[in-house]
């Protein structure tokens, strides 16, 4: 009798441990951009003081600090430069975050943007799911999203920009403002440039 229930209790806490794994839902990405930027590797750029207009237009906080700083390592693992506090950079990076938390499904709010005075629409694209709480009803859910553009600075023209969007549920470890930042940037940044005006699913 000792080993089957030993060997019961083994497949119960492997059970817990599959449940407290850290969830990495997809993440819906759209570019735009007018040509595949041709940024030599060692170009200096800078971050805006500010976040970009929309949502996460407010001052800078400490969550918005994790998505620069999780924006800033995908674009050196690119080979650009981050500028130093007085040092003129040729691009200017302009990074944005929103988080919005409700019961049921994520929200779906269409972002428009534009490169070059072409204009895309970022659209609900791939569909976020709806979480669903067994206890009963459904789950609190983030809706996260980072929206970053790369800005030619002499002229202000848009060279790049690009969105990412997720859903998670609001206790769950994906959902801290760290691990969020990395893995929205991280997809955003995925093959980049990527095809323009094309909506993906990285998982």
């Amino acid at each position: 009798m000792t080993r089957p229930f030993s060997v019961a209790l083994l497949a119960a806490a492997a059970l817990s441990l599959g449940g407290c794994a850290t969830a990495v839902p997809p993440v819906e990405v759209t570019r735009f951009h007018n040509a595949v930027p041709g940024w030599a590797p060692g170009t200096r750029y800078a971050v805006a003081t500010s976040p970009l207009d929309g949502p996460g237009a407010a001052m800078p906080s400490l969550e918005w600090n994790s998505y620069r700083a999780a924006v800033d390592q995908q674009l050196q693992r690119l080979g650009l430069v981050a500028a130093g506090a007085n040092e003129r950079a040729p691009l200017l990076v302009r990074v944005s975050f929103d988080r919005s938390e409700e019961r049921g499904a994520a929200r779906r709010s269409p972002v428009s943007v534009g490169v070059g005075g072409s204009t895309g629409s970022y659209g609900s694209g791939v569909g976020l799911g709806l979480g669903i709480n067994l206890g009963g009803g459904p789950k609190a859910m983030a809706d996260l999203q980072l929206a970053v553009r790369i800005d030619d600075s002499a002229s202000g023209q848009a060279l790049w920009e690009g969105r990412a969007l997720t859903a998670v549920p609001v206790k769950a470890p994906a959902a801290q403002p760290s691990l969020a930042a990395a893995k929205l940037a991280e997809a955003l940044f995925r093959d980049f440039p990527g095809e323009s005006g094309r909506t993906i699913s990285v998982p």
